[in-house]
Formats: C-alpha cells, structure tokens, sequence
C-alpha cells in the first residue's frame, strides 16, 4: 500500500473516531447486545431495527480506541438497508480482510469504504479493535445475551 493511500485511510480511520456516525441509542430498536475487548477495554453496545429481514436502522454507544470506534462507525453506516445475510457477507469478508486471508483486489473493491482497516492485519493485537462491533452486531442479530468478547 503507497504512502498516499495510507495517509488517507488514516485519516479516515481519525474521522469516525472523532465525529462517529450513529453514535446513539435507538429508541426503537428490536435487537441490542453488549461487547466488550479485555485487551484493549473497549466496550460497546449495538442496536439494530430489522423489519422484514432488512436493517432498517443500528447505531452504538461505548468508548474505546481509534480503531474500534470508526469501525463501529463505518459499520453502521453500511449495513443499513442491508438484508441480514447480506450484512453476514460484508462481515465475512471485512473479517478475511483483516486477518490477512484476502484476494486483494477484487475482495478490496467489494468491500468499499471498509478498505481503510486493510492495514489491521499487520497488527494482530488490533484484529479484535477492527471486528469488535461485527462480532456485537452478529450476536445482536441472534438476540445472545451474553456479552460478547470475540
């Protein structure tokens, strides 16, 4: 990845953590849970509306870092609208990406704007900051009532 691209993905990464979108709780929603990382102490919670199998609305509340944060911010940003099998897609390729396991280009392209944590996998530590909000939306989806660590 060229400096440029890094810079910019930076910078991203910096937005949503400064000015996070759908960093609320809803008021109606019909899907919550809890997650947290004993890692790094990030913690978050996710609410998610879901009529007739589409993500109608999710948003979050909780503190962590940089990375943690703007992934939930992202997150949110993408999966409404989504059905939920397709939200299961972007999280198994989201998860691939930063894992390291991608088809680069191809796979990159797919994923959109969720590109700019591709530099994650270079931190193994940082993996559970990326995934922490999709580990909690999944579980939030299936209604678990424990909270999540993964």
């Amino acid at each position: 990845m060229n400096l440029d691209l890094r810079e910019l993905y930076q910078q991203v990464i910096l937005d949503h953590n400064k000015n996070p979108r759908n960093f609320k709780i809803l008021t109606n929603y019909n899907h919550f849970a809890e997650g947290y990382n004993p890692l790094c102490g990030d913690k978050i919670d996710i609410y998610v509306l879901i009529e007739s199998n589409i993500i109608k609305d999710v948003s979050f509340v909780g503190n962590g870092c940089a990375i943690s944060k703007s992934s939930a911010s992202l997150m949110t940003t993408i999966l409404k609208g989504k059905t939920e099998e397709e939200a299961k897609q972007i999280f198994e390729n989201f998860h691939v990406m930063i894992t390291g396991k991608l088809n680069e280009e191809k796979s990159l392209e797919e994923l959109g704007k969720l590109a700019v944590f591709q530099g994650v996998k270079e931190f193994p530590a940082r993996v559970k900051c990326a995934s922490l909000a999709w580990h909690t939306f999944n579980a939030a989806v299936k209604n678990e009532k424990t909270v999540t660590t993964e």
